[in-house]
């Protein structure tokens, strides 16, 4: 076997395995559709070169040619169906004309008027030319050429896009390498001329490879270790053609086989891998697109409770004042029976008017729509007429209050001063609440090397075990069944708190021994 038929071997394998890798990545592109005919023609026209030039008798080597004339027709065909995809270009004409001119060539192959026969050229059969054969390679090279200038004409557009531009550019030098070579196929007919371009054939796959690896000419993303695989095995194969002795025909045969082996197993391994960090990324991404629609729900949330609060406040503060007023007597004498149920009423409605004011703040907060009014605000003060004003409640329980400071005074703080004195109201009214028996300690210091003003809170109450400590400050969130002694909390409270102290630049959290042994709630506060 010669260097020439090797050639036309390796063509074969290269171009048919290559189409197929690129067809097998994305079956539906369009690209890879026309590349695919494209490789298959290139393929058996290889293929057939080879039966030609190794033929033994003229007959063999006729059929033989028959093939190899229909597939070079279409050669050409399938490159401008290529080139026309790569660069989405649409004219049905363009398709259907040049495909009909090969048919119509294709079954003029088959008659006199196209080739007369085979002879004996530089040592293997050659097609000898009918009177119309001149039409094959005139139809041959205008379907490149118009090709070639599809492609420079996209250049040329492709001003501000480098990927493309170089896609292009290695397309255009790969085709006009591939098919100067192809063309040499034409030169013993008319100049006696020996046939080298099949060499050159090599080239144009070589372009178009590094095209694909560097430009991402098609969305592989296998092709680097295909490409790597078939060309070691392409060159095994060229060593077992090249084999002349039995003996080295079994070796290499066997090499051959091995080599093949590893390289599928090598390509299934990556083509895995591949595949299984594609289902990662899309999983991410339909991940990303569910946590935006999350936070556009979250969103619509937050601005349904903000409107729907806003509508429940004005009737609940006209229930709550008129509930007030008939127990004040405004309105006359309330029987004691109708009176019972009138302070339900009223106490029904001050908790609801509460749950809409933490419903409001929540959502102001989530919309950034919460406003701070700073003055310099004694927090020592603020919080001894809280504790002054929860007296009656802590007497009703029979609870201590008592308040002390280190004596450090005065406590002044930049604060919102309503806004600071809901946070403090809330933690002192809490521990009032969940201490069934016992005291209830307000301490006002100063932190001297923080330069922070503390408050803290502590009782003799339920407690907080350490699981509910970690989540006691978001939203909805309450103690165990144990320590649920007020069912009408919303779990809303602390949540505020927390956030209106981070736009006051402080912070608050909580201590407790345990479950049943009391807790201390502490808000610390820059200094002015």
């Amino acid at each position: 076997m010669g260097l020439f038929q090797i050639s036309s071997i390796i063509i074969f394998f290269a171009s048919l395995g290559f189409g197929l890798f690129v067809y097998r990545n994305d079956p539906g592109s369009k690209l890879n559709r026309s590349w695919l005919y494209f490789s298959v023609s290139v393929g058996i026209w290889g293929l057939s070169l080879y039966g030609v030039t190794s033929a033994q008798n003229p007959s063999s080597a006729l059929s033989w040619q028959y093939v190899l004339d229909g597939s070079a027709l279409f050669i050409p065909v399938f490159y401008l169906y290529f080139i026309s995809a790569m660069l989405s270009f649409k004219n049905r004409w363009v398709k259907i004309f040049p495909f009909i001119i090969a048919l119509i060539l294709s079954v003029l192959s088959l008659t006199p008027f196209f080739k007369t026969g085979m002879v004996m050229r530089f040592g293997f059969f050659w097609v000898e030319p009918g009177p119309l054969y001149f039409l094959f390679p005139t139809f041959f090279i205008l379907c490149v050429l118009y090709s070639v200038f599809l492609l420079i004409r996209e250049y040329v557009k492709q001003k501000g896009n480098g990927i493309i531009r170089s896609q292009i550019k290695y397309q255009t030098i790969a085709g006009i390498i591939g098919f100067s070579g192809g063309i040499t196929n034409f030169l013993p007919q008319i100049f006696n001329i020996y046939p080298f371009g099949n060499y050159f054939i090599s080239l144009y796959i070589f372009f178009v490879s590094y095209s694909i690896l560097r430009y991402k000419l098609f969305n592989v993303k296998t092709v680097a270790a295909e490409l790597f695989a078939g060309g070691v095995v392409i060159l095994f194969l060229f060593n077992l053609l090249g084999s002349v002795t039995p003996e080295e025909w079994l070796i290499n045969l066997l090499l051959f086989v091995l080599v093949l082996s590893f390289s599928i197993l090598i390509v299934r391994g990556v083509f895995k891998e591949i595949a299984n960090r594609e289902r990662i990324q899309k999983l991410a991404k339909d991940l990303e697109k569910a946590n935006d629609r999350l936070r556009e729900l979250d969103q619509q949330k937050s601005e349904f409770v903000s409107i729907a609060s806003h509508q429940l406040r004005s009737p609940l503060t006209a229930i709550k004042g008129y509930s007030s007023m008939l127990l004040e007597g405004s309105f006359g004498s309330v029987p004691e029976k109708a009176r019972g149920a009138v302070n339900r009423v009223l106490k029904s409605s001050e908790h609801l008017v509460t749950l809409v004011e933490d419903l409001l703040n929540i959502s102001r907060i989530e919309q950034g729509r919460m406003e701070y009014t700073f003055t310099a605000t004694d927090l020592g003060k603020m919080a001894k007429d809280i504790m002054e004003a929860l007296m009656p409640n802590a007497e009703k329980n029979k609870l201590k209050l008592s308040f002390t400071t280190d004596e450090s005074g005065p406590y002044t703080v930049v604060a919102d001063q309503e806004k600071l004195r809901q946070v403090v109201l809330n933690l002192i009214d809490n521990s009032i609440k969940y201490t069934p028996k016992g005291f209830v300690k307000v301490h006002v210091g100063r932190d001297a090397g923080r330069k922070t003003i503390v408050l803290s809170v502590a009782d003799s109450g339920v407690g907080v075990t350490p699981e509910l400590k970690d989540r006691l400050f978001e939203k909805f969130s309450r103690g165990d069944e144990k320590t649920k002694l007020h069912v009408n909390g919303t779990g809303l409270g602390l949540y505020v708190a927390r956030e209106m102290l981070k736009a006051h630049k402080g912070n608050v959290w909580v201590e407790s021994p345990g479950e049943g042994k009391g807790s201390t709630f502490f808000i610390e506060l820059p200094s002015a």
